[in-house]
């Protein structure tokens, strides 16, 4: 038997997509030449491994056996390569990175400075999604690794835990809410309410946070993007309630921030491919975000105080 590296690249490539012609496009072959390489694989093996369609191509059942294996065999072998070139690999290379709205706008740009300081010669590449997307991302392999609030029912990856946050009220300054220095949820029992929709990692959290603490609010508007939260809010449509990261408001807004007890937090976590060991250099940038999250710890507690301080500072 004489198998290549190339074909079963070339196969793994064609199962992800199901289309020879994406297949290509990704790694810069012609639809004859992937359509060649797979038939060269099945005559080595004596399996068929696709059907072909004029559209599509489907995975037989001897296809997605290997499919299953290879993946891990593949990602250990490139490692293994990767390895051989001692330091260099640990500090070369590109990296993808998949991170939901608030961790891309707030925590990112930190790491993607230090990243340009410490590793010219690593190339970070952010892939900004929600949170349902990023687990997507991370499971398909189009990115190293993501950061997302701590996802239930996700067996299927590891995590490791990077910081917590507890929620805080976001309201207009002139609100009755915002002349006190901190908010029971249970004050919140009458207001409208406008909140990141479903695919946010926060909301089964703050839904979670509503039932435990009794809040009869109504949820008037759900949204995907904190942006468009703070706009609503502006304009009297409701009060809302969202993490730290999401901070700091709008320049020149008349919002204020306060915290709400008693604290409930959302945690926030590396998330990579279960079974499957980062490359080397995707390691030392999952180690680099560690360092970024404790720096910025330092100087930024999470305390009500600072909460509070958060929203007068924006409207000086």
């Amino acid at each position: 038997m004489n198998v290549s590296l190339r074909q079963l690249k070339v196969f793994m490539v064609v199962a992800r997509s199901k289309n020879f012609s994406r297949a290509g496009a990704e790694i810069g072959l012609t639809q004859p030449a992937i359509s060649r390489c797979i038939n060269e694989l099945e005559g080595q093996l004596g399996l068929r491994l696709v059907d072909r369609t004029t559209r599509e191509v489907a995975l037989t059942d001897a296809g997605v056996t290997l499919a299953g294996n290879l993946d891990r065999v593949l990602d250990e072998l490139e490692i293994a390569l990767l390895q051989t070139h001692g330091a260099e690999a640990r500090t070369t290379g590109r990296v993808r990175i998949g991170a939901a709205p608030t961790i891309s706008a707030t925590l990112m740009p930190r790491v993607l400075l230090a990243s340009q300081a410490t590793y010219p010669d690593i190339a970070l590449a952010l892939v900004d999604q929600m949170q349902r997307a990023v687990l997507d991302s991370v499971r398909a392999g189009d990115v190293d690794f993501g950061i997302v609030v701590a996802p239930q029912g996700a067996d299927d990856l590891t995590t490791e835990h990077l910081m917590s946050e507890p929620f805080c009220l976001v309201c207009r300054n002139d609100h009755p809410l915002a002349s006190q220095g901190a908010v029971h949820w249970s004050e919140l029992s009458g207001e409208n309410l406008v909140l990141l929709n479903q695919s946010s990692g926060s909301r089964a959290l703050i839904d979670r946070a509503l039932t435990t603490q009794k809040v009869q609010g109504t949820i008037t508007q759900e949204l995907g993007h904190v942006s468009t939260i703070f706009r609503m809010v502006q304009e009297g449509l409701g009060v809302s309630v969202l993490p730290p990261l999401a901070l700091p408001l709008p320049e020149n807004s008349t919002l204020a921030v306060r915290p709400l007890l008693p604290a409930f937090e959302r945690n926030i976590v590396l998330v990579r491919r279960k079974n499957r060991s980062l490359s080397p250099v995707a390691h030392t940038v999952w180690e680099l975000i560690h360092r970024v999250v404790r720096e910025r710890n330092k100087g930024f507690a999470l305390t009500p105080e600072q909460i509070s301080a958060a929203s007068t500072l924006a409207a000086e």
